[in-house]
Formats: structure tokens, C-alpha cells, sequence
């Protein structure tokens, strides 16, 4: 409880002060609250009862005023506490979407392997609106109500402390029902809590990956699946709804006990209690009122549990300070040649389940490499590691003599330009596509378009440069977006080259204008491309070839194919698959 409290500060503390003006304002209202039976009590025993309208100092009217006074008041602080916890709660919640989205950019690729966008688009809109209400349903209220329930209660002893110690009676009782609805509804909301992340995290990868349900015809079975997640939600959620409907009745029935005593031993005058009628209405104005604080309390612990339970599951992520890529330490680059060097790499995704076994091997500036090999060989990994997504566990990388790992990321990954298999665009505009935010003149971007042969392909468009592309560049080929991810890169100006093969899966044409980008990029810089068509790499100054992880042959093509080695074989039976 203590690590939950230390977390609500956490993220309450840039709002304390707005958050004790709002407490202290509530306190106010209260004030108001117990103050108006209490005059008309006065109203009732002092002129009433007695047949007058004034006593010389005080009269009906100024009473009244007095009432209607506190009234205002009470509306106009009302209206600003409400606006004040709304004013709070957003704040919170700007704060608490940014936290995670900004963690989620700086987290390194281990993070984003282990949480999927599904989870953290839960943490970021779900998650965050569940803290909202917990500041603008219960914190807001929780002292108001706290302070107004021991106010009532100390009014109570103060008019009249036998009557109210018989009122008392119930408390024990009361107390007893609270605990066991809190004990049933706390197991309830955990259940319940657990299955609405499940189905929030289903509908966020079945709307995601919508594309890939069509073309596999499964529309069916994935209904079936949320009607699934829905109705073990439902489920879970149907015995709260039950408690609910009985919390009213209980809370009526020991309001209307406390009512009882009250009218019973006033008329019975037991105990030697003979009060006037002001007091008696006081006493069942006020047992009226402090049920309606303990009610909302109650009506509130599924807000609260959904809140601890979100604020727990937001900072398991944000706590994972491990996690976080350094951006400010490390070496600056000033003239990078572009050597690049693999001495004794050996690299694990998990425990010593090695993806890399013992690798070495340099590309000299300006030379381009191509990795050959079959499906999980390790290719994509060198890559990833050239780029430092993963630091490996053992032997060194090195970019020009130095340690990549004594290299600042962000200057690294700006010296490397990659390109993958299926480029990523936002849904926005082409020439937002090419900047991503960058500072780079329209006349950068118009000659890296040229040099990237894609000026045909974008002044063909209706909007040309300004033209919007869907959710992950959908309404654009395949060879298309290769085109603006070459563009990209003539824009960055890059001093190595990565391609995971572009020309896997497009057309003829398409791909001898990615090849003239190639062919162009290779000549200037250090390039390094993962080969899926073993045509593309015939001329390649040196191709590594990889088996499980390990280098068994490098060389160039000629000599590679008349080795007769693991490559000749590769060769061949690719060219017998196009036959």
C-alpha cells in the first residue's frame, strides 16, 4: 500500500497545490452543508415554536438571507471545485500519456520485443483514463466526504450526546457490511480487470492486422474470439452489478434503523431525552446526509481498484529504467570513413541461445557486402547489431577503430542509413515521409527524390510532394514505398547503407530504379545488403556467407560459385527455382 501511495504522490506532486485549493474549497461546501439544518433548526426552536419573527437581533428574514447566502456560495464553490479537479484530472493524465509515449520512443527494441503496440496503446489511453477518474471521482471527493461524514458526526455529539451515542449503534454493523461488499467487489474487479486488458489488447492487434484477417478469410473466427473476451468480461463483471443493487438497499435500510432510534427514543424520552423538534429535525437531516458520502465511497471502489491497477501496470513499464537508451553519452563522430569491423561476436536474444557464434569479418570503406543465407542464419541480426538495437555479449564492434558501444546511439544510427523490406510511412504527408521531422530544405528533398528515381512516381500523384498517405503507407505499392525510403535516405546523405532487399516482391520496372539507387549508394558509401535474390548481388565486392549463425564462406561471387561450397549450392538451386 505504501509503494501505491509513494506512486499516486508521484503522480500527483506538480498538481499538489491545485489539488489542496480544491480540498480546502470542498471543506468550505461542507461547512455550508452542516451550517443549513442547523439554521433552520434555529428558525424552527427559536421563532417557530414560539410564535415571533425576530428576537430583536436576529430575525426570520436575515436568517433566510443568511440560508440563501450560504446556497450561492455553496453553488458558485461547486461549480469552481469542478472545475478545478476536471482542470486536474486532465493535467494529470497530459502528463501521464506523454510519460509513456516518450518511454516507449527511448525504450530500447528489447522493450518494444516483449511489449506489444497492443499493450502499451492500452497503457496510454485506457490506463491514463482510469487514473483520470480516480482523481476526478475519488480523490476529489474522498476528502470532502471524510471531513463531511466527522463533521456530521461531531455536530451529532455536540447537539445532543446521548442521542447521538444511541445512534451509533448501528456503526458496528455498518462497518461490517462495507467490509464484506469491499471484500467481494476488490476480488471482482481484479478478475475483471485482468480479462478488460486481454480484450483491450486483442481489439487493438485485430483492428491493427485487419488486412491480414481478410485476406485469410477469418472474420468469423475473430468475432467469435471477442464475443469471447466480451462475454468473460461480462461475466466477471455481473456479480458487482448484483452488489451494487443491494448496496442502495443496505444503506437505506441503516439509515431508516438510525431514523428510527432517533423518533423512538425522542418520543419515548428515554435516557431523561426530551428535545425540541429543530434538534430532532437536525438529527435525521444529518443521519440523511452522512449516508450519502458513505454511499458514494462504496459506489467508488471499482473506480479506485481500476485505478491502482492501471497506475501499477503503467509504472511496470515506466520503472523499467534498464530499458532506456542513453542519447547523451558517448563519443561524437566527426569524419566517419565507414570501416566497419565484427571481431569474435557473440550475440543472444535470450540467455545463451546464440544467434551469432564467434563472427569476424571487415568491410572496408566505400565497400559494399552482401549476407546470404537461409532464414534465422543471423543476417538480420548483424544489421540490427551494426545499428546497436542490441549490444552483444561478447567480443567488439567496431565503426572506424572505435568501439560502437563508446559511440553516442543517436550519432550512430544518423551515420547509418537502413532501408528494410517493407518500409514504414506515417499517415501523413510524402514529403512529411521523407523529413520525419528533420530540418531539410525543399531543395534537398527535390534532388534526393531524383536521385532516388521517385520523381516520377510522386509528380504522378494528384498532390504530388503534399499527397496523404494511409495508416502505414496502405494506399502505396510495395515498390513505391521503397522509392520514398530510398528518398530518404539521398535526404540524410548517410555514410553506410543497410538494405534489407527491397526488390523481393515488386515489379520489373520498379526494380531497376531501386537498382539505380543501389548501385548509386554503393559507389558512395559503405553498403551492406541482406540478399534475398542472389541475381542482385553478383557484383558486390564481398558476400558473407551465414549458417546458424556463423560465417562459412566469404568471398566475391566468381569465386564463391566455383568453390562449390554452401553458396554454389544456394546459387544454383535459386536459378533452378526460376526455371
Amino acid at each position: 500500500m505504501g509503494k501505491m501511495l509513494k506512486r499516486i504522490f508521484f503522480i500527483a506532486k506538480n498538481h499538489l497545490k491545485l489539488i489542496i485549493i480544491t480540498s480546502l474549497l470542498a471543506i468550505v461546501i461542507n461547512v455550508g452543508e452542516i451550517s443549513r439544518p442547523y439554521i433552520i433548526e434555529i428558525i424552527i426552536d427559536e421563532f417557530l415554536s414560539k410564535g415571533i419573527v425576530d428576537n430583536g437581533k436576529i430575525t426570520i428574514m436575515g436568517l433566510g438571507i443568511i440560508y440563501i447566502g450560504i446556497v450561492l456560495v455553496q453553488y458558485f464553490l461547486d461549480f469552481i471545485v469542478s472545475s478545478l479537479t476536471n482542470i486536474i484530472g486532465d493535467n494529470i493524465v497530459y502528463e501521464i500519456r506523454n510519460k509513456i509515449f516518450n518511454f516507449s520512443q527511448k525504450a530500447n527494441i528489447s522493450f518494444h520485443d516483449k511489449n506489444n503496440s497492443g499493450k502499451l496503446y492500452v497503457r496510454i489511453i485506457n490506463d491514463a483514463e482510469d487514473v483520470y477518474a480516480l482523481f476526478t471521482d475519488v480523490l476529489s471527493t474522498f476528502l470532502k466526504d471524510i471531513v463531511f461524514i466527522i463533521a456530521i458526526i461531531g455536530m451529532m455529539i455536540y447537539l445532543n450526546i446521548k442521542l447521538s451515542l444511541m445512534t451509533f449503534v448501528i456503526i458496528p454493523f455498518l462497518y461490517l457490511t462495507i467490509r464484506f461488499f469491499m471484500k467481494i467487489l476488490n476480488k471482482i474487479y481484479a478478475e475483471s480487470k485482468n480479462i478488460r486488458t486481454m480484450l483491450n489488447s486483442f481489439l487493438a492487434e485485430s483492428i491493427y492486422g485487419i488486412k491480414l484477417i481478410k485476406i485469410f478469410n477469418i472474420q468469423k473466427e475473430k468475432e467469435l474470439e471477442c464475443r469471447d473476451y466480451t462475454n468473460k468480461f461480462k461475466k466477471a463483471k455481473f456479480p458487482a452489478s448484483l452488489i451494487y443493487g443491494l448496496i442502495p438497499i443496505a444503506m437505506s435500510f441503516f439509515e431508516n434503523i438510525a431514523i428510527s432510534i432517533v423518533f423512538v427514543v425522542c418520543t419515548k424520552h428515554l435516557f431523561n431525552i426530551n428535545l425540541e423538534v429543530g434538534i430532532i429535525y437536525v438529527f435525521v437531516t444529518y443521519i440523511k446526509s452522512v449516508f450519502t458520502p458513505i454511499e458514494r465511497l462504496i459506489d467508488n471502489i471499482d473506480v479506485l481498484e481500476d485505478a491502482m491497477s492501471s497506475i501499477n501496470k503503467i509504472y511496470e513499464i515506466l520503472e523499467q529504467s534498464d530499458c532506456i537508451e542513453d542519447f547523451e553519452a558517448g563519443e561524437k563522430l566527426t569524419d566517419v570513413k565507414g570501416k566497419i569491423e565484427f571481431k569474435n561476436v557473440w550475440f543472444a536474444y535470450e540467455g545463451e541461445n546464440w544467434v551469432l557464434k564467434d563472427i569476424s569479418f571487415t568491410i572496408e570503406p566505400g565497400e559494399t557486402i552482401a549476407l546470404v543465407g537461409k532464414t534465422g542464419s543471423g543476417k538480420t541480426t548483424i544489421t540490427n547489431l551494426i545499428n546497436r538495437f542490441y549490444d552483444i555479449q561478447k567480443g567488439e564492434i567496431l565503426l572506424d577503430g572505435i568501439n560502437i558501444k563508446n559511440i553516442n546511439k543517436k550519432e550512430l544510427r544518423t551515420r547509418i542509413g537502413t532501408i528494410l523490406q517493407d518500409p514504414f510511412l506515417f499517415a501523413k504527408s510524402i514529403k512529411d515521409n521523407i523529413k520525419l521531422n528533420r530540418e531539410i530544405d525543399d531543395e534537398k528533398i527535390n534532388k534526393a527524390i531524383e536521385e532516388a528515381s521517385a520523381k516520377d512516381f510522386i509528380e504522378s500523384l494528384p498532390n504530388g510532394l503534399d499527397e496523404i498517405s494511409k495508416e502505414r503507407g496502405d494506399s502505396f505499392s510495395v515498390g513505391q514505398k521503397q522509392l520514398l525510403a530510398f528518398s530518404r535516405i539521398f535526404a540524410t546523405d548517410p555514410n553506410i547503407f543497410i538494405l534489407d532487399e527491397a526488390t523481393a516482391n515488386i515489379d520489373t520496372y520498379t526494380e531497376s530504379l531501386i537498382q539505380k539507387s543501389i548501385d548509386k549508394l554503393s559507389k558512395q558509401k559503405t553498403a551492406i545488403i541482406i540478399a534475398h535474390r542472389l541475381s542482385t548481388i553478383v557484383n558486390v565486392d564481398k558476400i558473407l556467407v551465414l549458417e546458424y549463425g556463423k560465417i562459412v564462406e566469404q568471398g566475391n561471387h566468381k569465386e564463391l560459385v566455383n568453390s562449390g561450397g554452401y553458396y554454389s549450392k544456394l546459387y544454383n538451386a535459386y536459378y533452378e527455382s526460376l526455371g
